[in-house]
């Protein structure tokens, strides 16, 4: 494909993925099928770009969008819609863990096997990615605070890989993560009584 071309596609993905990212900050349900359609068309870009874990990211990201949509109707107490809650402390340890571990075996894999531009930087933030999308199905506070930490790398990645729209983007997904901590705290207090 030509560069316009590619621009193009990733444009439209930054205006699909900022609805996605604003209407989950929402709790807006619509947030999921939305997804669906974002992380499609970022697995294109990012495979353009050679982003390999960022891509495989995006199949990941699409099973947890169609988890995220059952379990934020259905996952709560007695199948209810699921609230909003705080992760324990040693559910915070396990999936620092995880993510620590993902981050060097995958960047392991990927500077070995592949022509993959920034192996541990991508496999790194691509790992915490998953943790975080996983805490974000799970209705947990806590995920917020984890994409604040992850968005700013990102957009030293992207910056780096001359991928302005994406970089922007995920400048503007530390806005949209602190209005969701915002939102979302405010709904955990409200649950609470």
């Amino acid at each position: 494909m030509s560069l316009f071309q590619w621009d193009a596609v990733e444009l439209v993905a930054v205006v699909v993925t900022l609805a996605a990212v604003w209407l989950t900050a929402r709790q807006i349900i619509w947030c999921w099928p939305v997804s669906l359609v974002s992380v499609t068309l970022y697995a294109v870009v990012f495979y353009e770009a050679r982003l390999y874990a960022d891509m495989g990211l995006q199949g990941i990201y699409f099973v947890l969008s169609v988890y995220g949509w059952w379990a934020w109707l259905h996952g709560g107490e007695a199948r209810s819609e699921l609230q909003v809650t705080l992760a324990s402390w040693p559910l915070r340890a396990l999936l620092f863990a995880i993510g620590a571990v993902a981050s060097v075996g995958l960047g392991g894999l990927l500077s070995r096997w592949t022509d993959a531009s920034l192996p541990f930087m991508d496999s790194a933030l691509t790992s915490f990615s998953l943790v975080a999308q996983w805490m974000m199905t799970r209705k947990l506070l806590d995920c917020w605070i984890a994409w604040i930490a992850i968005d700013v790398f990102y957009v030293g990645m992207f910056v780096t890989k001359e991928l302005y729209l994406t970089a922007g983007l995920y400048a503007v997904f530390l806005l949209l993560a602190a209005m969701g901590w915002v939102e979302w705290k405010r709904s955990m207090r409200e649950a609470e009584g």
